[in-house]
């Protein structure tokens, strides 16, 4: 199904303001307990500025999924980490339905085994998500899902796309 380069059939932005504020704050509690203890020896305070980095970096960076939708694939963007999938890569799109330990592991991305196949997960709690599985791996991943607010819409695209390239 040939298109032009900026033939976008679907795009949407996502945003939670509950994952940045978890994000935030836990920065926040890092950076605090960071100089409550940084001038006692040991590994602490150290450890306590790592964990802040990292806190502060996802509240940087997890702050934004963009799905963008062409003819020829589906890019999810999670700051400064994108998972591309190629339209004739995928086999089958589905809502995904995890048992609660998996589905609330946390937002952002995730990589994790699930029925004996690997996945990547870019996510916000608090929206519904997709699963695609995919003819080839990509790496070691076998599936990919992600969050959207318009989970039906997506998956009738991602379908009709699918199957006209069968």
């Amino acid at each position: 199904m040939p298109s032009t380069p900026e033939t976008i059939l679907y795009e949407e932005h996502l945003s939670s303001n509950r994952t940045t504020a978890l994000f935030a704050a836990l920065s926040g509690i890092f950076i605090m307990l960071f100089f409550w203890v940084k001038n006692t020896s040991g590994i602490l305070p150290v450890v306590f500025a790592v964990f802040a980095a990292i806190f502060f970096f996802y509240t940087l960076n997890y702050r934004s999924l963009r799905i963008r939708l062409t003819p020829e694939m589906l890019k999810l963007s999670f700051g400064i980490f994108t998972w591309t999938i190629p339209v004739a890569n995928i086999a089958s799109c589905c809502l995904d339905k995890l048992p609660k330990s998996l589905e609330y592991g946390g937002a952002g991305i995730h990589f994790f085994l699930h029925n004996q196949r690997y996945r990547v997960s870019l996510n916000f709690l608090e929206y519904p998500r997709l699963v695609i599985a995919l003819k080839k791996k990509q790496g070691s991943v076998c599936d990919v899902s992600f969050s959207t607010r318009q989970p039906d819409k997506l998956l009738r695209l991602i379908q009709t796309l699918a199957l006209n390239w069968e």
